[in-house]
């Protein structure tokens, strides 16, 4: 079933044309992946289509009736509303009813509201909607709900839009970077959510992974042309290598036709025949086609950073407290040549701020922080650039260095490095206020670069930059012979990168993990887990003063989720007891780890569940 046709739409601004002629659909139960450069237009596309935004030619035509919901980098929220009101929000009938209930629950002196509003739940069946949307908020960390939207973060003012998207229930959701704002538990539960839940998708995200398990099309659009690869990002990868692989013998024998008829051409005297004039069209035809450039934009460089004493960074036993909360207690470590970690951790345990302790920018509450003498750090935070008006993207880098020394006594200059990360000549002389949000972290990340440091480190780096310039990056860092210590929600990134982990626990707690982030999460998941510790957890929604008993239903259903939550333990159980096995291969770990990630799904969700029933039985 056809949701949305998307024809011939283009799209300028003033003299430059970000894409032209763009044509594709969308069909029910699709989840499509958009890839394309920084500044080439994606959200200029998604805005299209989600009718914000409208396109210099062509046209969108959706179904009649499709309801779509857009998460978008620009915030649309209510700051006056709270986070509830902000839920309800909505045109929606069954949270129309489920909020009068949750009113209802508040006021239990009247019998009679409460039960009309248990009769009217009873009619739409919104029991399995109202648990679903209570799961998403409470993955989403999202349970004081009383707080006014003013007095959130910005990151949970993000969170906040995408649980309003995911609890609206729309025929199509479009999506501008989901991910950005979660941690890496929210993304691992949010993607297992797209993959179980029917819903049809079209986003932009640069979460590699997200996109090999959750998108089964993707789509690009690459040099001004649209392309379509049936299959996830593993299957893109491979097709558009194949298609490149195609285009280069196509050049190349374009270019050897070309040189032929060019040589015919000079012969040709000036009044030429009817046959000579189609020969000559001809000729046209391939002298476009021999002169295509692909630019493939694969950075290599070999920076001649400064020299590394013996003594890198060292911490001394240091402690960090914002009040109450404990960020560090007592940490200890001692970086050595060429490491290369990476710190993850939940939102809001001290992840940036252990790297503002690192380079000094926050004090210590107690330890001591010992910089080598040698060490130059290099240092890309969530801020960004904040460029003068007028100022050029060229102007901005050589605020910082003309050049950087390479090995063998070359260098390169701040025009190259500009190059080399993706601006070409021309737009090096754009104004910075004409770059997308993207490209001025493009434009950041080599300012920093240019510095020549020899301690690299970077928050969140992969944020807002698209898939072509992650690759630049992280070929870059693999070439990288300083140290390197990042925050980031990426895993694919991390994977490829890090050597080992700091984990960020909460309460001043770190552990060090030898090993990515892949390794990380098997071990993880091999772990042996109580029940009982799990089976604690209490939704904060609910105000036990006013528990109501259980329907037949629901007893019922209580019941039958014990028995299942039983079974699946056995399950896990039996599981982890195979890891422990000396004969087994690398090969039989990977897939026992995926089977022990779904059963760890299932046990979660049937717990939520029975968290919900439990909450309502009376003393």
């Amino acid at each position: 079933m056809n949701y949305l046709s998307v024809e011939n739409i283009s799209k300028a601004f003033g003299e430059v044309e970000l894409f032209s002629d763009i044509s594709f659909g969308i069909n029910k139960d699709q989840k499509i992946a958009f890839i394309a450069k920084n500044g080439a237009g994606k959200t200029s596309i998604l805005n299209i289509l989600a009718g914000v935004a409208s396109s210099d030619t062509g046209q969108v035509i959706s179904r009649k009736g499709l309801k779509i919901e857009y998460l978008s980098q620009e915030e649309n929220l209510d700051y006056n509303l709270t986070v509830e009101q902000t839920i309800f929000n909505s045109d929606n009938d069954t949270l129309k009813v489920i909020s009068a209930y949750e009113h209802a629950l508040k006021n239990p002196s009247d019998e009679k509201a409460y039960q009309q509003a248990f009769e009217k739940m009873e009619q739409l069946n919104a029991w399995d909607f109202e648990t679903q949307y209570k799961q998403i908020l409470f993955k989403l960390k999202l349970e004081d709900l009383s707080q006014k939207v003013s007095s959130l973060s910005g990151g949970q003012r993000k969170r906040l839009s995408l649980a309003v998207i995911l609890i609206h229930k729309p025929d199509l959701l479009i999506l501008d970077e989901p991910t950005n704002h979660l941690d890496l538990e929210m993304i691992e539960w949010l993607e297992n959510y797209f993959k179980k839940e029917k819903i049809t998708l079209f986003m932009v995200t640069h979460d590699r992974y997200f996109l090999e398990r959750v998108c089964n099309e993707i789509v690009e659009l690459d040099n001004g042309e649209f392309y379509t690869y049936k299959g996830n990002y593993s299957y893109y990868l491979q097709k558009k290598e194949e298609r490149i692989a195609v285009e280069k013998a196509s050049v190349s024998k374009a270019k050897n036709l070309f040189s032929k008829e060019l040589e015919w051409m000079r012969r040709q005297p000036k009044a030429r025949t009817t046959k000579s004039k189609s020969r000559i069209d001809d000729f046209y035809k391939i002298k476009e086609e021999a002169h295509k450039r692909r630019d493939n934009h694969q950075v290599q460089l070999e920076i001649n950073m400064e020299r590394m004493g013996s003594k890198i960074l060292e911490l001394h036993s240091i402690s960090k407290s914002f009040g109450d909360l404990q960020i560090l207690n007592k940490f200890e470590y001692v970086f050595k040549r060429g490491e290369r970690i990476g710190i993850i951790g939940k939102n809001g345990t001290g992840k940036s701020s252990f790297l503002n302790i690192i380079t000094q920018k926050l004090p210590i509450d107690s330890g001591k922080v010992v910089v080598g003498e040698t060490i130059k750090f290099g240092y890309y935070t969530q801020d960004g650039i904040n460029p003068k008006p007028g100022q050029k993207v060229i102007e901005i880098i050589k605020e910082y260095g003309e050049y950087i020394p390479l090995t063998k006594g070359r260098k390169i200059s701040a025009a190259q490095l500009l190059e080399r990360f993706l601006f070409n000549r021309k737009r090096q002389y754009d104004f910075v206020e004409k770059l997308s949000g993207g490209e001025r972290k493009r434009l950041y990340l080599c300012t920093v670069l240019i510095q020549n440091p020899n301690f690299l480190i970077l928050d969140e780096p992969t944020n807002d930059l698209d898939i072509i310039t992650l690759n630049v990056l992280e070929n870059f860092l693999l070439d990288f012979p300083g140290c390197l210590l990042v925050v980031s929600h990426d895993r694919y990134f991390m994977d490829k990168i890090v050597d080992h982990l700091f984990i960020f626990r909460g309460e001043g707690k770190i552990e060090d993990f030898p090993g990515n982030y892949s390794d990380y999460r098997a071990y993880e998941d091999s772990k042996p887990k109580e029940h009982s510790t799990q089976t604690q957890k209490v939704d904060s929604r609910v105000n036990t003063s006013t528990k109501i008993k259980l329907s037949f239903k629901e007893k019922k259903e209580l019941e039958a989720i014990e028995s299942v939550i039983e079974k699946l333990i056995t399950e896990k159980k039996e599981i982890e007891t195979k890891f422990l096995e000396e004969a087994i291969t690398g090969t039989e770990i990977n897939e026992l780890s995926v089977e022990l990630q779904k059963i760890n799904t299932l046990i979660d969700k049937n717990e939520e569940r029975w968290f919900e029933l439990s909450a309502k039985i009376n003393d």
